[in-house]
């Protein structure tokens, strides 16, 4: 399956990772993907009745478990991850409290991405897909990749990108590619 990709971010990602000033945004990250998170693409994806889930989770949502709104809340928490958990970086405690640095925090939010072209991959060969929204952020005491399927009328995140002042956001949408001259879905 073909797969269009489209990738939109908040101000304080792209200052981070340099875009206004044109680094090269797609680099991977220094040393390759960290083998944690190439580990957690091993294990792979699959469906769990109306969900996407990791192929290890032993979750499975046939209908909106609580305590969630919606099948997108579910499998946003479900699939949730901290980057700094699989990514060496140096997250040191003051006053009981996790800091990353803006250096580290670029650190994650390219590995995050990296991590999200490659579940690219995973979401390509499960047939009959609809869109999958892969969603990284990093703030200054953590990092997360969730994924979940575009459904109509549920969002795990807000539009305005901008209103996450804290954090630093990218969403990453993949879709299946529409023949030549018609647009995606």
């Amino acid at each position: 399956m073909d797969l269009m990709l489209s990738l939109t971010m908040n101000d304080a990602a792209a200052e981070v990772l340099g875009v206004p000033v044109g680094r090269a945004l797609f680099a991977p990250p220094p040393g390759g993907l960290a083998p944690g998170l190439r580990d957690r693409l091993a294990e792979g994806i699959r469906r769990r009745g109306h969900v996407l889930a990791w192929a290890g989770s032993a979750g499975n949502a046939a209908e909106v478990p609580a305590p969630f709104a919606d099948l997108t809340g579910w499998e946003c928490a479900e699939s949730s991850l901290h980057l700094e958990d699989h990514v060496p970086v140096d997250v040191r405690i003051v006053d009981g409290a996790p800091q990353i640095s803006q250096d580290d925090q670029q650190v994650l939010l390219l590995h995050g991405i990296t991590f999200a072209l490659e579940f690219w991959q995973l979401v390509a060969v499960l047939d009959g897909l609809g869109p999958v929204r892969c969603i990284v952020s990093a703030n200054e005491t953590n990092a997360t990749f969730r994924f979940h399927q575009v459904r109509d009328g549920e969002r795990w995140n807000r539009p305005d990108l901008d209103g996450y002042r804290l954090d630093k956001m990218v969403v990453i949408d993949l879709a299946p590619a529409g023949p030549p001259g018609e647009p995606s879905p």
